[in-house]
């Protein structure tokens, strides 16, 4: 394990509230992926370069979880966290009722399971998706250092154990009003997800819609509304971003897309390539590959299939009828069907960085920006 970053190292950039909180050198959060983009390397690397690695779990079982949680104390020995969605209103009700619709999502779908090869999932194979509260029980078993949730609440007995066990609780709000719900419910920290963010929105005070709200609008709004540390996220790819995140009242910044483009990332070889390039100045906020809205780059799959945005089933069947779809265009080279998620500033990502130098650069870039704090 490497030693401690010095202040030299770090730059102008020192751990501020939110580091001194989850016990972190820098101000630097790699934002959670989920659908196997995460990588135990990835979020090591991040955490022992000083900032906060992070891997989403949110389709892990339970003993995967605790597996998963073992992997990346063995690969670090400095603070990292650990993503959950939670389960937003009717998903549970579409979950138990796949049977019915099933045939008609299906054949929706079926000349894409025809063109690459692959079966589509039977309703069993639906019906086998991970327990929310089962993940929860195996993840504060686990107890690492950090917990971060998308999309809601932290039920009240996470708050509880955690606080037993010494787990900082982290929450993600795209609306002020989120922050203030979560803030109540007892998390230790949130973070300000701006509408520029790629990968799912985490909106469940109102409708996604209804809560598209900037970056650079959102952190000093949610900074001026909450105690609590704020970390702000989306459209953050460099350290201009940082430093103007901080100027505006945020005490860390989480990057996604970014560090989504890193060797170490879990991203195909497809999708990585696609970020830092002109083509990823356009993106799509899509119901499509998970039945959650999601920004991405928009492809012939998106294109082709945009009359049916209102008509996908709800998460996470959408998302399991999708996967064998996703994983077998990653695997034959096909970004067509595959969803490319990338938040609004994808082109300013570079991916043939390590994770370490990406975060080693961010620091110099930081300390150098106009008006830096």
């Amino acid at each position: 394990m490497s030693a401690e970053p010095t202040p030299a190292e770090r730059g102008i950039l020192g751990p501020g509230r939110f580091g001194e909180l989850v016990g972190t050198a820098l101000p630097v959060v790699q934002g959670p992926f989920g659908g196997g983009l995460s990588s135990v390397a990835l979020a090591a690397a991040v955490s022992e370069g000083g900032g906060l690695g992070s891997y989403g779990a949110h389709i892990l079982g339970p003993e995967e979880i605790t597996a998963l949680v073992t992997r990346l104390r063995a690969a670090t020995d400095r603070p990292f966290a650990v993503n959950l969605w939670v389960p937003q209103e009717g998903e549970a009700e579409a979950l138990a009722a796949v049977a019915d619709p099933m045939a008609a999502h299906v054949e929706r779908l079926r000349p894409y399971y025809e063109e690459l090869g692959v079966e589509p999932p039977s309703a069993e194979d639906v019906r086998a998706w991970p327990d929310f509260d089962e993940q929860l029980d195996a993840l504060l078993a686990a107890a690492p250092p950090v917990i971060s949730l998308v999309m809601g609440l932290p039920p009240r007995r996470l708050v509880t154990e955690a606080r037993r066990r010494g787990i900082v609780v982290v929450g993600t709000a795209t609306t002020v009003d989120e922050a203030v719900a979560l803030e109540r419910a007892g998390a230790d920290a949130v973070v300000a997800s701006g509408s520029d963010a790629g990968g799912h929105r985490g909106a469940f005070l109102r409708p996604v819609r209804e809560s598209l709200v900037g970056t650079f609008s959102l952190v000093p709004q949610v900074a001026d509304a909450v105690t609590v540390p704020v970390v702000a996220a989306g459209g953050i790819a460099d350290g201009r971003g940082i430093a103007a995140a901080l100027a505006l009242g945020a005490d860390a910044v989480q990057i996604g897309t970014g560090f989504l483009a890193a060797r170490e990332s879990g991203a195909s070889e497809v999708h990585r390539r696609i970020l830092g390039t002109p083509e990823s100045r356009t993106t799509v906020l899509t119901r499509l590959f998970s039945g959650r809205t999601a920004r991405g780059v928009p492809n012939d799959f998106v294109r082709d299939m945009a009359a049916h945005e209102e008509h996908v089933p709800p998460y996470p069947v959408q998302n399991a009828l999708m996967q064998p779809i996703r994983r077998a265009a990653a695997a034959q080279d096909r970004p067509a069907y595959v969803n490319l998620w990338a938040g609004q500033a994808a082109a300013l990502a570079r991916g043939s960085l390590s994770a370490e130098a990406y975060l080693s650069a961010l620091v110099k870039e930081a300390g150098a920006a106009p008006g830096a704090p």
